[in-house]
């Protein structure tokens, strides 16, 4: 990737996926029923090129969103920092940024769910891996997964 300045510039689909499996949560915007705009921040994990995956209780606000609308909207930014350039006496800020948009539905299949979660665990508590079968036994069946399949390519941004 080239270092760019003052200016920003898209990035590849390649490039947009690595922002999102360095960012440290997703926000993902959705609709409410009474068509409003809801969104959170979420701990998402891609699968691959398409598929992105997150946990939840079995109610909530972003349940009935996505049951009305599943379609959604991912952004995620990294390596956000305030500079300050000297030589144009300009404030601005460099960043790495992506957005998708996706269509989510809940995954029923025991085997993809806890596929699921494995890839939610080794990449946000990879040292507890050990714990991980006793944890599935005790909770899966009270554990929500949603998969998001990206319906059109990831795009990038950023300024450095």
């Amino acid at each position: 990737m080239r270092t760019m300045r003052k200016s920003s510039r898209r990035q590849d689909t390649a490039w947009a996926l690595e922002v999102f499996d360095k960012a440290p949560y997703v926000t993902m915007s959705m609709c409410r029923p009474d068509g409003t705009p809801y969104g959170l921040p979420l701990s998402l994990v891609r699968a691959d090129d398409k598929i992105f995956y997150f946990h939840c209780a079995d109610e909530g606000e972003k349940l009935d969103c996505l049951r009305n609308n599943p379609i959604v909207s991912l952004s995620a930014v990294s390596r956000c920092t305030p500079v300050f350039e000297e030589e144009t006496l300009n404030f601005t800020e460099h960043y790495r940024s992506a957005i998708a948009i996706g269509r989510c539905e809940r995954v029923e299949n025991r085997t993809e769910k806890i596929k699921a979660l494995r890839l939610l665990c080794e990449r946000f508590l990879p040292k507890q891996m050990d714990h991980f079968d006793e944890a599935i036994a005790r909770s899966l069946e009270r554990t929500t997964v949603i998969k998001i399949t990206l319906t059109e390519p990831p795009v990038g941004k950023c300024k450095q």
